[in-house]
């Protein structure tokens, strides 16, 4: 009290199923003279100054009520039914001094009203989100360092726009430096759903929003300006049985896909309650088999601004609706979980592209701390972008937490990080050599144990950015150099030793502690030209048309488009590295030349039966096994020495390096015995060039021919093998093509 000496008050449920305040005050800590004290008091929930009505109140809501003495303590007792739970009561202490009639009144050493949770308590500041206590309470916790109010709502009845019930939480009772908390029994009462409203300098005061829980683990979806919390835990699910495959890096065979627009064509055949979700993905398991790939890439999955799509996320802890049935959010959860168990059962990693760099408009992380979420200095891009601060340590926590969460809760094998440069920024934009979250994924127990890939595509300017990641031994990198310098070689533009470099595993990126398996390669993605449009526009992204721009009947061009999306397939599956397949690449997918995200349509499974999809999928299966069956050469974890490699050029002789204008790299990867060689040839030219195969040692061996992309389908690849007629040391290969011999024993 601000005369000293405390109030002390005790609140506890009575036998009556009533609410029982006990006040007191030592009166030894009153002035002598002072002859009587009057409790002066009031119950509210979501404003001091708004009291709620009691019996025998005055019209302002508060009763005086005076202490009793007994021996040499003062005392009031209050009260309450329990059916006015939870609320607060507001105290103050009137004092008659002497005789006179003059009085004084007594508040806290905050110079405030005294503040006591009646039904509810002060809670705990961590975990934050919610908490399910054993005794039927659950715990809220919420950080907001600028906000001067924060508000709970409780909604009994989701439909309605209005809550049930609304706390305001006092700073005194409720705060923990940053953190505001409660406890509340929910086990008798009818609460579903739950947010909060904040008040601070920066937001509007015409009326606060409510606003989600950024640390909800299950999020009820109403509107793009609406959503709130569950109160329950995450449903349970029987991960008994299941098994992570736990692949090694360089054995992955990767394919990116979005989970929407993957099955929900009608041409998936598959019911209207599963196209297009998790279960989709569950019942096409089939078609990842037959391609030979071991992971799946899906493309974010937080809930999103559904007007500038996926990568532009409002909330991270859960799944969004529009991937499971119905949109129920616990049936979309376990969908998810049933999804990934089913695809571990089959040996099939599944990884997620995240997005932590940025929110979207929507995102309530703005108005629940702007200056602590966001940055607010750095420039007014950073602004304009909704930039997340990411090595703010709030925010750093928020993203740790939320990984470790979907490693635990929903066995996820890795994380694909978009925009990764602007992880590297500090509090005010600057990169930083050293970023804290970085560094912190890298060394975390659980996270360094699963993949992590940087991937420098930003979402905001639509390209891919070739910085020098920091990466502790533990990061891998989507290998944006290796999708240029492959587009350009093949069109003609790039040099030969570009192209030796990325088939080696890219030892310019990844030599300094790291293996060529920390290489992601691809050629196309999600956006930019898809790999049938790379092959027929020249006014996208390195692309080559092969002679006519979009759509022709011509058959030299057609052929030619033909070779080069095979060499492009080709050249992923035998360079060192991952290999990343994109959704709808194998069946011809085309945006007409559009680089745009927003312009790819579902993927069209009745076009895999077409003759280019029927190749380009058979292709792709061969070259799965291949690269399985001769993992001792395309496999690799480490990189390459000099005694396994042997580069050539045109009719047997050295290769060109320093001619630019040389297209044609050739090279023999050597097998430890009794494993057998391999003989890789690239001519990215428009002439046709004699190959001089290197000699064998063994007497009855001899060079076959497994791939060759200029013949026509199905002969361009055999897992038989085509043997080198009698007496013949060379083989011509057509311009623009590529060419793969194994040697083999025939006795």
């Amino acid at each position: 009290m601000e005369i000293g000496g405390q109030l002390k008050v005790m609140v506890k449920k009575n036998n009556n199923n009533k609410y029982g305040v006990y006040v007191e005050v030592e009166s030894l800590q009153l002035d002598e003279e002072q002859r009587e004290l009057i409790m002066i008091w009031g119950i509210f929930r979501d404003d001091l100054t708004k009291f709620m009505p009691v019996q025998q109140s005055s019209t302002d809501g508060t009763t005086e009520t005076p202490f009793v003495k007994d021996c040499d303590r003062l005392s009031v007792e209050l009260e309450f039914e329990e059916s006015l739970a939870p609320f607060y009561v507001s105290i103050l202490l009137k004092s008659k001094l002497g005789s006179n009639s003059k009085t004084s009144t007594i508040r806290s050493h905050r110079k405030t009203n005294f503040i006591v949770p009646v039904g509810f308590r002060s809670g705990r500041p961590s975990p934050l989100g919610i908490s399910l206590l054993n005794d039927g309470f659950i715990n809220f916790a919420f950080f907001s360092r600028n906000a001067y109010s924060v508000v709970l709502c409780l909604y009994a009845d989701t439909t309605v726009d209005k809550p049930a019930l609304e706390i305001d939480l006092d700073p005194y009772v409720n705060r923990s430096g940053d953190i505001w908390h409660a406890s509340i029994d929910c086990s008798s009462l009818p609460f579903v759903s739950y947010g909060y409203r904040c008040r601070s300098s920066s937001t509007d005061s015409k009326g606060h929003r409510v606003l989600p829980d950024p640390y909800a683990k299950v999020i009820e979806e109403f509107g793009p300006r609406k959503c709130l919390g569950r109160l329950c835990n995450e449903s349970a699910f029987d991960w008994s049985g299941e098994s992570r495959p736990n692949l090694p890096m360089e054995k992955l065979i990767v394919y990116r896909l979005n989970v929407a627009r993957f099955t929900n064509d009608k041409s998936s055949k598959l019911p209207r309650d599963i196209a297009g979700s998790f279960s989709g993905i569950s019942d096409k398991l089939h078609y990842f088999k037959n391609l030979g790939v071991n992971a799946v890439l899906l493309e974010p999955i937080f809930p999103f601004d559904e007007q500038k799509g996926p990568y532009f996320p409002w909330h991270f802890f859960s799944p969004g609706s529009l991937y499971g049935p119905s949109g129920d959010p616990s049936k979309v959860a376990n969908s998810l979980k049933e999804m990934v168990k089913k695809l571990h059962a089959n040996g099939m990693e599944v990884l997620l592209e995240v997005v932590f760099t940025h929110t979207s408009e929507i995102s309530a992380l703005r108005e629940i701390d702007n200056s602590s979420y966001h940055h607010v200095e750095g420039g007014e891009e950073l602004k304009s972008r909704n930039s997340l601060n990411c090595n703010y340590p709030i925010v750093q926590q928020m993203i740790l937490e939320c990984l470790r969460y979907w490693v635990t809760e929903f066995h996820i094998d890795g994380f694909c990080f978009i925009n990764s440069s602007s992880l590297t920024r500090g509090f005010h934009g600057e990169f930083l050599s050293r970023p804290p979250l970085v560094e912190a994924i890298a060394f975390d127990p659980l996270l360094s144990k699963v993949k992590i890939v940087a991937d420098s595509w930003d979402p905001h300017e639509m390209e891919m950015k070739e910085i020098v990641f920091p990466h502790w031994k533990r990061w891998a990198e989507m290998n944006a150099k290796f999708c240029s310098e492959m587009r350009n070689f093949f069109r003609g533009k790039g040099s030969i030793s570009s192209l030796a470099t990325r088939l080696c595993g890219s030892g310019d990126l990844f030599l300094g502690g790291r293996s060529p398996a920390f290489s992601f390669n691809f050629v196309t993605r999600n956006v930019g030209p898809t790999l049938v449009d790379l092959v027929s526009y020249n006014s996208i992204e390195s692309s080559w048309n092969c002679g006519e721009e979009g759509p022709t009947n011509k058959i030299l061009v057609l052929e030619t488009r033909l070779k080069q999306i095979r060499n492009f397939i080709f050249v992923l599956f035998v360079s060192l590295g991952v290999p990343v397949l994109n959704m709808g690449d194998e069946c011809g997918q085309s945006t007409r030349g559009s680089p745009e995200y927003s312009d790819r349509i579902s993927f069209d499974w009745s076009a895999l039966k077409s003759g280019f999809g029927t190749q380009v999928t058979e292709f792709i299966s061969f070259l799965s096994s291949l690269r399985i069956r001769r993992n001792d050469l395309l496999q690799k974890r480490s990189f390459l020495k000099e005694d396994n490699i042997e580069w050539h050029g045109a009719e047997g002789g050295p290769p060109m390096w320093d001619d630019p204008s040389c297209k044609f790299l050739a090279m023999t990867l050597k097998a430890d015995p009794p494993l057998s060689d391999l003989f890789v040839a690239f001519n990215g030219g428009d002439c046709s060039e004699k190959v001089a195969l290197p000699p064998l040692a063994a007497v009855d061996t001899n060079w076959v021919c497994l791939v060759d992309t200029s013949l026509p389908f199905p002969g361009f690849f055999t897992e038989e093998g085509v043997p080198l007629e009698d007496g013949l040391e060379t083989y011509e290969m057509k311009s623009h093509s590529c060419v793969l011999f194994e040697a083999r024993s025939f006795i």
